[in-house]
């Protein structure tokens, strides 16, 4: 089995992230790495639940926030806890793309769809300078991050374009090129930033994305060496002997 057909049979949000919840422990470490504070309007898009709304007003004290996914249910539901615990907040059922952000002063965005991605950055563009939004994985499209804390990214406004891929890659990785240690490290750090101590196939999924990334930096040219690292080949093999996961094509394409 090719390695893009297997990820075709995974949930789409088991890579992705998205409509994954984040750890209320990942929640606290992105606001301390994006500084959030009391003069703070805190916006979480595609939030789910309450927990970072809840987190950002109890514990950071944010003078707003507002929470905003188009799933109805779940926004009832954490309306509904919220007001339990005598929490003051704003939670919107709504799409993304038709909400009024104007007045964020920090932005908190997990999507990985390139439609909305594209279109909301139209938004992002129109934000206060100074407006800081914070992704996981990747930054906005085309974008140069001001700040990383992998797998947590900052783009400030006015936002600061890319001159290609690759320099966009490496300013995320923050080195000169991607090697078999930096792939593992990061795809480890995500692995861990989206899943709870109870997940248990943590380590196959590290070795997916570390194997994912690599090849992607290779095919950009932005891997060190031309060779590929031995440690690379041993997952590969390791993946296509144990569970029918071919990553050759990959190489190839």
């Amino acid at each position: 089995m090719k390695i893009d057909e297997y990820l075709e049979t995974l949930p789409e949000n088991l890579l992705s992230g998205e409509d994954v919840q984040l750890p209320e422990k990942s929640l606290r470490e992105i606001f301390k790495f994006v500084r959030l504070e009391k003069d703070d309007i805190f916006y979480h898009l595609g939030c789910g639940n309450e927990k970072g709304i809840e987190i950002a007003v109890k514990e950071f004290q944010v003078e707003k926030a507002v929470g905003i996914d188009n799933n109805c249910e779940k926004i009832k539901n954490a309306k509904k806890n919220l007001e339990e615990k005598q929490i003051q907040a704003e939670l919107r059922c709504q799409n993304v793309l038709d909400s009024e952000i104007s007045d964020a002063t920090v932005i908190l965005f997990w999507f990985t769809d390139d439609n909305i991605t594209n279109q909301i950055l139209e938004k992002f563009k129109e934000l206060k300078p100074e407006t800081k939004i914070i992704t996981i994985w990747g930054p906005l499209p085309d974008c140069i991050p001001d700040k990383v804390d992998f797998p947590y990214i900052i783009n400030k406004i006015p936002l600061k374009k890319a001159k290609n891929m690759q320099e966009q890659l490496l300013s995320v990785f923050g080195v000169k090129c991607i090697d078999f240690v930096t792939a593992w490290e990061f795809a480890e750090r995500y692995t861990k930033a989206i899943g709870s101590p109870e997940i248990k196939n943590d380590r196959f999924l590290t070795i997916i994305q570390t194997l994912v990334m690599w090849i992607n930096a290779k095919k950009l040219g932005v891997a060190c060496g031309e060779e590929i690292p031995e440690s690379i080949q041993t997952y590969i093999k390791l993946m296509k002997m144990n569970f029918d996961i071919d990553f050759e094509p990959m190489l190839k394409e």
